[in-house]
C-alpha cells in the first residue's frame, strides 16, 4: 500500500510542469564566460539569454552595454545596483527589488570591452525596433544598417506592420529589403527584394549590391562543379596579377618557381662530380649560356628545380586558362543584382546630369549678379571698367563691417544689401564724375584709368581690412544644403543667391522697361544725339547709369562674399567672367547677360566635370571656346542694336 502510494505521488510529480527558468539561472549557466566575456564567447550566450523571452531581458542587455551590471562576489549573482555613498544597493534583475547592500570592496562590476559591448547593441536591435520611443527605433535601424547581420531580420520584418510612424516605417521596409538581397534564404525573394531595389540610387542600396558581385579568381580546370563562373579574366588585368595567376599555378602544381641565377649557380656547384656537372667539364662553363645549358641538363638528371632558359611568370600563366568565380553561389541572385545596378548606374548618371546643371544654374546666378551692373555701363556708356571687379570687393566689405556692428546675421545682411548698393553706387558716381566723363570716346585711356583705380582700391581695403580674409558668415537658416538624394543636392546659400539674381532680373526689367529712367537709358543707348534733342540729359544718364551699374555690384559682393573668402582681391577672380559673360551675352543687353551668364556658367561646370583635378585648365578651355564663339558670332547671343552695335 505504501509502495503504491509513493509511486502515484512520484509520478503525480513527474507530471506537473517544470519550475520557470529565470534570468539569473541563465545568467548562472553561463557564468565563466560573462565574467570574462568575449566577442567570440558571447554568442551563445546573447542567444540562450534572448530565448527566455522575459520581459527583464532588454534592460539587462542596455545595462550590460552600458556596464552597470554588477556581482556579488560571495553568491557570485549578477544584480543592478544603486549607489548611495559607500552604500551600493543590490537590486535583482527580475523583479527590481533591493535584495541586499554592500559595499563596493564585495562587487565586481561586469566591464565588457568595445567588441563584446557592440555583440550586445546588435542583438539588442529586435528589441529596440519595437520600442515605444521613435528616436529610439531610428537609433535601432541605424545599428542594422551599420552592421548588418542575418539575425536581424527576422525581427525587421516582424516589426514593419506594427510601425505607427510612416517614415520609419519606409526606413524599415527598405532596409528589409537590402538584408532579404544579401542574407535571404529563398533565390525568389532575394531576386524580388534585388529588383525592388533597382529603383534606389542611395549609397547603401549600392554598398549591399556590390557584394553579391565580388568574384575571386580560379584556374579554369580548378573550378568546382555547379560554381557560379563570372567569366574568363586575363593575368595580367585588374582582376588578375600575373604574380597572383603565378602563385596558384604553383599551388595547383602546374608551375614551379623560376630558380634565379644564384640559385642556378649554387645547384651547378652543389652538384661537381669528378670535376663536371651533368657531364660537362667545369672548365666549359666559362660562360652564362654554357652554365644554363648544363643548368638544363642537370634538372633532367638530378632533383633541382625544373627550369626553362628565357621563361617568365607571363610566359607561364599565358598557357593557362583562368576564370573569374562569384562569391555568391546562386546565378540568378548575381544575374539581377547586376541587372538592378546597370539599372542603378543609369539613375545615377541622370541625376549626376541633374546635379551638374544645378551647379551650373548656381554658378550661372553668380556670373549673373557679377555682370549685370558691368553689362549697363558698357552697353550704355561704351566703357571698360576694369575696376567693376573692386565694387564687387567693396559690397563684401560693407556686408562684412555692417556684421561688425549687427550681431544678428539675418539682420546684417538684409541691412548690407541696400547698404551694400548704397556705398558703390556712391563710389560709382564719384568715379564717374572725377575720372569717366572726361575720357568718354577714348576707351584706351579709360580702359588703363580704371585699370589703375582697381589697383588702388584694392591698396586702401589692404590698408583697412588687412591682407587676411574676413567671413562673412550667412545667416543660421542658410547653413546646410538642399539634399534630394545621394546624388544631387544644393547648398542653401546658393539657392538664396539665385534667388536673389531673379530679384534683379525682374527689378531692371522693370527699371527699363516701366519707368522714365529706363526708357531715358534705352534711348540714350540706341541713339543719345536724339535722346538729346528730345530734352534727355545724356551726361546725366551716363552717370546714373555707371552709378546703377557699380551699385548693383556691391550687392552681387554681398551675396558672393556669403560662400568667398573676403579679400582686397576677391573682385580680380570675377572681372574676366564678367567681361566674358558680357561679349558672350550681347553688349548692354539685359536678357543676353542673363544667356550669356548661363552658357559659361554651364560650360564651366562641364569642363569641370571632365577635368575636376584642374581648374586653371578649365578655364583655359573655356576661354578658347569663347574666342572661337565670337569669331562666328562677334555681336554676341542677342545683338544690340544702337550705339552699342555701332562701336
Amino acid at each position: 500500500m505504501l509502495r503504491t502510494l509513493v509511486t502515484g505521488l512520484f509520478l503525480l510529480l513527474a507530471a506537473l510542469p517544470a519550475a520557470a527558468q529565470t534570468l539569473q539561472d541563465v545568467l548562472q549557466q553561463h557564468r565563466p564566460d560573462i565574467e570574462k566575456a568575449s566577442r567570440r564567447t558571447i554568442e551563445p550566450v546573447l542567444a540562450d539569454i534572448i530565448a527566455t523571452d522575459l520581459p527583464e531581458v532588454q534592460l539587462f542587455l542596455e545595462r550590460w552595454e552600458a556596464r552597470d551590471v554588477w556581482q556579488d562576489d560571495e553568491t557570485a549573482l549578477f544584480h543592478f545596483v544603486e549607489i548611495d555613498g559607500d552604500t551600493y544597493a543590490l537590486i535583482d534583475i527580475s523583479t527590481g527589488e533591493v535584495v541586499a547592500e554592500k559595499t563596493k570592496s564585495e562587487l565586481s562590476q561586469l566591464r565588457p570591452n568595445s567588441g563584446v559591448r557592440g555583440v550586445i547593441a546588435a542583438a539588442l536591435v529586435q528589441f529596440q525596433l519595437g520600442d515605444p520611443d521613435p528616436d529610439r527605433r531610428m537609433d535601432a535601424l541605424a545599428a542594422i544598417q551599420r552592421d548588418a547581420e542575418p539575425s536581424h531580420l527576422a525581427p525587421l520584418r516582424a516589426s514593419i506592420d506594427d510601425e505607427p510612424d510612416l517614415v520609419i516605417k519606409a526606413r524599415k521596409i527598405e532596409l528589409e529589403r537590402l538584408l532579404t538581397a544579401a542574407f535571404g534564404t529563398d533565390t525568389a525573394a532575394r531576386v524580388e527584394a534585388i529588383g525592388d531595389l533597382s529603383t534606389s540610387i542611395s549609397l547603401e542600396t549600392r554598398a549591399a549590391l556590390n557584394p553579391l558581385l565580388n568574384t575571386r579568381p580560379m584556374l579554369a580546370d580548378a573550378v568546382p562543379d555547379g560554381a557560379n563562373v563570372a567569366g574568363p579574366i586575363t593575368p595580367g588585368s585588374p582582376e588578375l596579377s600575373v604574380e597572383a595567376a603565378y602563385d596558384m599555378m604553383i599551388d595547383a602544381g602546374l608551375a614551379q618557381p623560376i630558380p634565379d641565377a644564384a640559385t642556378r649557380k649554387a645547384a651547378l656547384v652543389a652538384n661537381i662530380t669528378d670535376g663536371a656537372v651533368a657531364g660537362v667539364p667545369v672548365a666549359e662553363l666559362d660562360t652564362q649560356e654554357a652554365r644554363d645549358a648544363a643548368y638544363v641538363q642537370l634538372a633532367a638528371m638530378a632533383d633541382v628545380p625544373a627550369w626553362t632558359p628565357g621563361a617568365t611568370h607571363d610566359s607561364i600563366v599565358g598557357d593557362a586558362d583562368f576564370v573569374a568565380v562569384y562569391t555568391e553561389p546562386d546565378a540568378e541572385v548575381t544575374r539581377a543584382a547586376r541587372n538592378a545596378l546597370a539599372s542603378i548606374s543609369a539613375r545615377v548618371g541622370a541625376n549626376q546630369v541633374f546635379d551638374l546643371a544645378l551647379d551650373g544654374l548656381s554658378l550661372a546666378s553668380i556670373y549673373f549678379l557679377a555682370a549685370i551692373g558691368l553689362a549697363i555701363t558698357f552697353g550704355v556708356m561704351r566703357v571698360i571698367n576694369m575696376a567693376h571687379g573692386e565694387f564687387i570687393m567693396m559690397g563684401a566689405y560693407t556686408g562684412y563691417v555692417l556684421q561688425q556692428i549687427i550681431p544678428n546675421n539675418t539682420v546684417s545682411i538684409l541691412v548690407a544689401i541696400p547698404m551694400a548698393f548704397a556705398v558703390t553706387f556712391a563710389a560709382g558716381v564719384a568715379m564717374e564724375r572725377l575720372v569717366i566723363r572726361h575720357l568718354y570716346s577714348r576707351p584706351l585711356e579709360t580702359l588703363l584709368a580704371t585699370f589703375g583705380i582697381s589697383i588702388a582700391l584694392q591698396q586702401i581695403a589692404k590698408n583697412i581690412f588687412g591682407t587676411q580674409a574676413r567671413p562673412l558668415t550667412a545667416p543660421g537658416w542658410l547653413d546646410g544644403a538642399w539634399v534630394l538624394n545621394d546624388v544631387v543636392g544644393i547648398s542653401y546659400i546658393r539657392i538664396a543667391i539665385f534667388v536673389l539674381a531673379l530679384i534683379f532680373l525682374v527689378l531692371l526689367l522693370l527699371i527699363l522697361n516701366r519707368t522714365r529712367l529706363g526708357l531715358e537709358v534705352r534711348a540714350v543707348t540706341q541713339n543719345p544725339r536724339m535722346a538729346s534733342s528730345m530734352g534727355i540729359n545724356p551726361d546725366r544718364i551716363n552717370m546714373l547709369t555707371f552709378g546703377l551699374g557699380s551699385g548693383i555690384a556691391g550687392i552681387a559682393g554681398v551675396a558672393i562674399g556669403l560662400y568667398a573668402q573676403v579679400t582686397s582681391e576677391m573682385g580680380q577672380a570675377y572681372i574676366v567672367q564678367s567681361f566674358m559673360t558680357v561679349v558672350v551675352g550681347g553688349v548692354g543687353n539685359i536678357w543676353g547677360t542673363l544667356l550669356g551668364a548661363t552658357m559659361i556658367g554651364f560650360l564651366q561646370k562641364g569642363i569641370e566635370w571632365f577635368n575636376p583635378s584642374n581648374t586653371l585648365a578649365a578655364q583655359t578651355y573655356m576661354i578658347v571656346f569663347i574666342i572661337i564663339f565670337i569669331q562666328f558670332r562677334p555681336r554676341g547671343i542677342i545683338a544690340l542694336k544702337g550705339r552699342a552695335a555701332e562701336a
